[in-house]
């Protein structure tokens, strides 16, 4: 069994049932089969074979669900990379994962150009463009005027690679992480629990696909056959008009995605009260923000905290208040404990290093044994986070190992002086990292972004943290108010890039 299997499933037991909606497109099970056999025949006529890499360079698209299903059905191993990447970016990327084949659009075909140079496996006939002609590349149109019926059998076992997702590593190598069909079938079963989805769920996305966040819920949508809404790009307003138009009742969000939402104007809560889960994930968001969304959508918030590379813990619904502060317990056939750094295992309320195992667990990194080696250890992944558990064996996370701030040999964790900044009336976001020192090294700055027609100045909010803190070695030694925070294409913020410009020509933290 594989999971390309699953929309075959439920083409012919549900047909009608409605599968994927994308802008004024709505398809029913059956409809979608076709559109994916069309694909998966086109690949195989290709002679895309079981294991071959595929890559797409795309934002949320409906080609970009069918290629993710299509190479579940043959054994085409999917490549999903960042429509943000830039030429050479990209050449590295396309060269690592060894693709014989690339999806794009028109947009992106300057960044394509100038990444397939020396690619000779992506000659003009490997490079598919999902939304018109051009030369030297096939339409993706005429490329998938194939066969409806369903694709040749590939042969495909649960161990088969499903997917490379591409992260960046400290060393700024590229790692791409490898989840096997049935590393992604658990995805659908153990996480279609955990949110409690079912057929008649209607699930929105709205962030980019091509992060591993995404398939969180996208799974076990299209596992339990679970109508499946998926937007372009994120857009609050967009967002808030279809949860009311379209009752939805699942949505996952990164942190500045559900502070956006409650910022808006025309967020009404009665309107929204389809809702049964809004799942929190990417990076913590604070509790100034957890209080409100419980307060106004009571009984529906969960947060996810975990690694593409396999180990997740989270914190449920009916937890989110009793628990406020903790990202939950690692699910179902899981195990996680907390490292000190003598290596010995922490008790209740001490702080180590997340250390985690679990059946979304990946095999490794892809033609990296040297870093998957360094991740993991007898089947234990180590995360790289600092944390802690209750007495109950709830996680709380403190912050990133490789974040954290060494002021004069003090260990400062930058999120116990975000909790702090972000309860200012002004303040929508904010992020604090380490800055260099002569004296103590380095010492804390906080980035902030203003609530709209807000007008505190930098040396007001510098004041009022200070007086607010823990201890005196929390202070910050400066504020920069900023437009907006960089975002990767899912819409976490890259605190690296705030930080890094500081830290140019001083060493170790570029």
């Amino acid at each position: 069994m594989h999971i390309g299997d699953l929309i075959t499933h439920h083409a012919r037991y549900r047909p009608h049932q409605t599968a994927v909606v994308f802008g004024e497109t709505r398809l029913s099970y059956r409809d979608f089969n076709r559109r994916v056999n069309r694909l998966a025949n086109a690949m195989q006529g290709l002679g895309i074979e079981k294991g071959q890499k595929i890559a797409t360079l795309l934002p949320n698209c409906l080609a970009l669900l069918e290629i993710y299903w299509a190479a579940a059905k043959t054994g085409a191993v999917v490549v999903p990379l960042s429509p943000m990447l830039l030429g050479a970016g990209l050449a590295s990327l396309l060269d690592d994962s060894d693709a014989v084949l690339l999806f794009s659009n028109n947009a992106l075909r300057p960044v394509v150009d100038a990444a397939r140079r020396g690619i000779t496996r992506l000659a003009d006939n490997r490079v598919v463009l999902v939304d018109g002609a051009a030369p030297g590349y096939v339409d993706y149109a005429r490329f998938t005027a194939a066969s409806e019926e369903e694709p040749r059998d590939a042969g495909l076992s649960a161990d088969d690679v499903y997917n490379i997702m591409y992260t960046s590593g400290t060393t700024g190598l590229p790692k791409g992480i490898v989840h096997t069909h049935q590393i992604r079938a658990n995805y659908c079963t153990l996480l279609a629990n955990a949110f409690r989805i079912n057929p008649e769920s209607v699930v929105l996305h709205t962030g980019s696909i091509v992060f591993n966040g995404a398939f969180t819920t996208l799974m076990p949508a299209f596992y339990k056959g679970a109508t499946y809404i998926l937007h372009p790009q994120f857009d609050v307003e967009a967002l808030i008009e279809t949860i009311k138009r379209d009752k939805v009742t699942h949505t996952m969000m990164v942190p500045s995605q559900i502070i956006a939402m409650m910022a808006s104007p025309r967020f009404d809560p009665e309107e929204m009260q389809s809702l049964e889960m809004i799942l929190s994930l990417g990076a913590p968001l604070h509790n100034e923000y957890k209080d409100a969304l419980n307060h106004y959508l009571p009984g529906r918030f969960y947060e996810l905290y975990g690694l593409t590379e396999g180990f997740v813990t989270i914190l449920d619904r009916n937890d989110a208040v009793r628990k406020q502060g903790s990202v939950g317990i690692p699910i179902p056939f899981s195990d996680m404990r907390i490292e000190l750094e003598n290596g010995s295992i922490a008790g209740p309320n001490q702080i180590g290093e997340i250390v985690g195992r679990s059946p979304l667990l990946m095999p490794g990194y892809f033609k990296r044994p040297d870093l998957t080696a360094q991740a993991m250890r007898d089947g234990w992944l180590r995360t790289g986070d600092l944390g802690y558990t209750d007495e109950d064996g709830y996680l709380y996370l403190v912050d990133r190992k490789k974040e954290m701030i060494d002021s004069g040999g003090v260990k400062i964790y930058p999120r116990d002086i975000e909790e702090v900044l972000v309860r200012h009336p002004d303040v929508q976001e904010v992020a604090v990292f380490g800055v260099p020192h002569e004296k103590w090294g380095e010492t804390p700055l906080a980035a902030v972004v203003l609530k709209p027609s807000r007008a505190a100045t930098a040396e007001q909010l510098k004041e009022w943290t200070n007086l607010r803190v823990a201890a005196r070695y929390q202070r910050v030694s400066d504020v920069v108010i900023m437009d907006a925070f960089p975002r990767n294409a899912a819409g976490k913020t890259l605190k690296r890039e705030l930080r890094d410009p500081y830290w140019q020509g001083r060493g170790e933290k570029i």
